[in-house]
């Protein structure tokens, strides 16, 4: 068995490769890519020795050699080129942005199966998903922890029909004990200090807003065919249930597991059918005191509240929100915004009355592209 990653210099690319040391030795390193970070991405070519490699930055793209070792080193119409012509076992794709979307037609041409943590990926592009079969013989695996547990949970059951409401838990981050509005000088460094999980900046900071988490009712929706009014995020601070399913009989059930991502990973990396030996994350509850849960407070995440009421059935809006979200999220990693202005920077571009055709991932691009256009103008907000 081969496998591709793309993003393996992020979180899940290091956790896959550290993985498949430990226990998946058999599964053989097919392609390694990475968005910027050439100093590691050196690093796993010389350890891992995979065939190929890319790095999607243009400008340190040229440092590289055409070879490391026996790597050969991919620009884009190559690896686009190579994916077409070629066939993996296992592909997780795990960028971060919507860059995602530049391999995604090939990546479905060229793998079995795919382990899929792009966010914006599945927000952007879900739609397609779901009205076009796209996918059509990839099998797809979802790796953020509350979809594979949902994932899990509907792969025991089929049954639909008797579930009243699917939970999704949120940590809350390191401020969900904060109002809101006394977030604005909260320094970034603060921001991606998760209390539960180790994450990129961009998936800390979009925990500490919950924009997370309205992206993660985003891909439920569009994984699961869940109407978004089935759905509902609860505040857990202690990550250990992951989604809970209440049904129409008045029980509910748990789903719960370690707040690791090399479990969702780990059960990916199953369908190889390679282990070599597993490793011990079983959860023991008698280490939990206890369990709580809170409703999502309006004055702590004000975000939330803006979702619920975004007219979610347009794709358009969900892709503008997304888009906002990354562009603000960088600007205040930039320190060109403060905190709190990441809320404004999301409600402004989702307000932008830009329509165009979305039925295709190259539109998708397309619709991307102008948008970002149009932020220049929200580099600087009036507080």
């Amino acid at each position: 068995m081969n496998i591709n990653i793309f993003g393996s210099t992020g979180t899940i690319g290091k956790k896959t490769l550290e993985l498949i040391d430990n226990s998946f030795p058999k599964i053989k390193i097919n392609l390694l890519c990475a968005k910027t970070n050439l100093t590691l991405l050196k690093k796993q070519i010389y350890k891992y020795k995979p065939k190929y490699a890319f790095l999607y930055n243009s400008y340190k793209y040229e440092k590289f050699n055409y070879k490391i070792g026996s790597t050969i080193i991919l620009n884009y119409d190559d690896l686009l080129s190579y994916l077409l012509s070629s066939k993996s076992n296992l592909t997780i794709l795990a960028i971060s942005g919507y860059q995602s979307l530049y391999f995604l037609d090939n990546i479905i041409t060229n793998t079995d199966n795919l382990g899929i943590a792009s966010k914006e990926a599945i927000v952007s592009a879900g739609h397609i998903f779901k009205k076009k079969r796209y996918f059509k013989k990839t099998n797809i695996f979802p790796l953020d922890s509350e979809h594979f547990s949902i994932f899990e949970y509907f792969n025991r059951t089929k049954n639909k029909n008797k579930i009243k409401n699917i939970i999704i838990t949120a940590s809350g981050g390191p401020f969900y004990k904060r109002k809101f509005r006394s977030l604005k000088n909260i320094r970034f460094s603060q921001a991606i200090n998760h209390p539960k999980w180790k994450m990129g900046y961009k998936n800390s900071i979009d925990s500490a807003t919950l924009v997370n988490k309205c992206l993660e009712l985003i891909e439920a929706h569009y994984l699961f065919d869940i109407p978004f009014n089935k759905m509902k995020i609860l505040i857990h601070p202690e990550a250990i249930v992951h989604s809970a399913i209440e049904y129409e009989n008045f029980v509910t059930q748990f789903n719960l597991f370690k707040n690791d991502m090399k479990i969702p990973i780990f059960n990916f990396l199953l369908k190889s059918k390679e282990i070599n030996k597993t490793y011990d994350e079983n959860l023991f509850l008698s280490n939990y005191n206890s369990l709580n849960f809170q409703n999502v407070k309006n004055d702590v995440f004000p975000i939330y509240n803006f979702f619920i009421k975004l007219d979610k059935k347009k794709p358009e809006n969900l892709i503008k929100f997304n888009i906002g979200n990354e562009y603000a999220v960088n600007l205040y990693k930039n320190k060109l915004i403060k905190y709190t202005d990441i809320y404004k920077i999301i409600k402004k571009v989702t307000s932008l009355n830009l329509y165009s055709s979305v039925n295709t991932i190259k539109d998708i691009i397309i619709y991307h592209e102008q948008i970002e256009k149009k932020l220049h103008k929200f580099k600087k907000i009036n507080n």
